[in-house]
């Protein structure tokens, strides 16, 4: 997208949840930064605290940044009328192309507090891009024919999210993004797997139908929620490849510094929570959704904290950034 001297982008997000529409007069840094963090601490509960073993300088870049994920998620997610969402995210395109070309015109909260982050951390327009273009085809294809489609999903809805956070804290080896894009497919699969119930009752289905074929489960039997042993060797299998997946991509925490690996040793480690909550009921993710204790949540919080004081003792890493 090209602007101009004369460019306009519509930015009143007329019909977006109210939280999100854009105000009359631009805020000031500070007050766009406070509306991204208090967003970014607010919407999602594990943030705050895997925020906490960053740099404090980088927690702000983390919200302005997360701001704009959540938004953009909300804005396809959370608006009923497929027509409203697919304008909603096409203005919101035309917001976030504003941005990186001219920011001074920029008067949405996340989009005055983004444009620093992006120049702070040299952050590319294509993952960004990306995230839209993901919940953009959410609103068309609501049910996946293969595991490749769903890889090709998470190339756009999950993977961007990981390259910004290594872009964010330094990083920008082809090594790294690639071990990267291993834990967030991961993570976006295990989510999938956990929503089994929930997705279907919106209209969706992430279960790969050709896996589904495989073992002759059907969409018919998903909205009956009926258990049986093949559905249950089929998300077996499901769980054991998003399983693999997590731990090939694990290797990216040994080579980057201590206050990003700690988050990501979060992060990783609550995927393997959330399979192996799938694995102890049985894989019946029909009956209730599998859920990660608040007893199993503290230890994963402790143990990340311990490996972040462990690693304060030892001299700091050399990394490939």
């Amino acid at each position: 997208m090209i602007f101009v001297a004369t460019f306009a982008v519509d930015d009143h997000l007329v019909g977006a949840p109210a939280e999100y529409q854009t105000p009359e007069v631009r805020p000031t840094q500070a007050d766009a930064q406070a509306w991204c963090a208090h967003l970014a601490t607010t919407h999602y509960e594990n943030f705050h605290v895997a925020t906490f073993f960053l740099p404090a300088a980088l927690r702000p870049h983390f919200h302005s940044v997360y701001a704009f994920c959540r938004a953009s998620d909300d804005l396809g997610d959370e608006v009923a009328d497929t027509a409203t969402a697919t304008r909603l995210l096409a203005q919101w395109r035309g917001m976030l192309h504003q941005c990186f070309e001219h920011p001074e015109a920029s008067r949405h909260p996340v989009f005055v507090a983004l444009h620093p982050t992006v120049a702070a951390c040299a952050l590319p327009l294509q993952p960004f891009d990306d995230l839209i273009s993901a919940f953009e085809q959410d609103q068309v294809v609501t049910h996946h024919a293969s595991l490749a489609s769903l890889e090709h999903y998470s190339r756009y809805s999950a993977n961007p999210v990981g390259r910004l956070v290594l872009l964010m804290s330094g990083y920008r080896s082809e090594e790294l993004f690639e071990l990267s894009d291993d834990i967030c497919t991961a993570l976006q699969l295990a989510n999938f797997y956990q929503d089994v119930v929930e997705d279907h009752e919106r209209g969706r289905r992430y279960l790969p139908a050709d896996v589904m074929a495989q073992f002759g489960v059907t969409d018919a039997q998903l909205a009956e929620r009926r258990f049986d042993a093949a559905f249950g060797a089929m998300m077996r299998v499901l769980v054991d490849d998003a399983r693999a997946r997590l731990m090939r991509g694990q290797r990216l925490i040994g080579l980057v510094d201590r206050d990003l690996a700690a988050t990501l040793e979060l992060f990783t480690n609550g995927g393997h929570a959330i399979l192996h909550a799938i694995a102890a009921q049985g894989y019946d993710t029909l009956k209730a959704r599998p859920v990660v204790t608040k007893g199993a949540k503290v230890k994963l919080l402790l143990g990340a904290l311990a490996g972040k004081v462990g690693a304060t003792l030892l001299p700091q890493r050399k990394v490939a950034r």
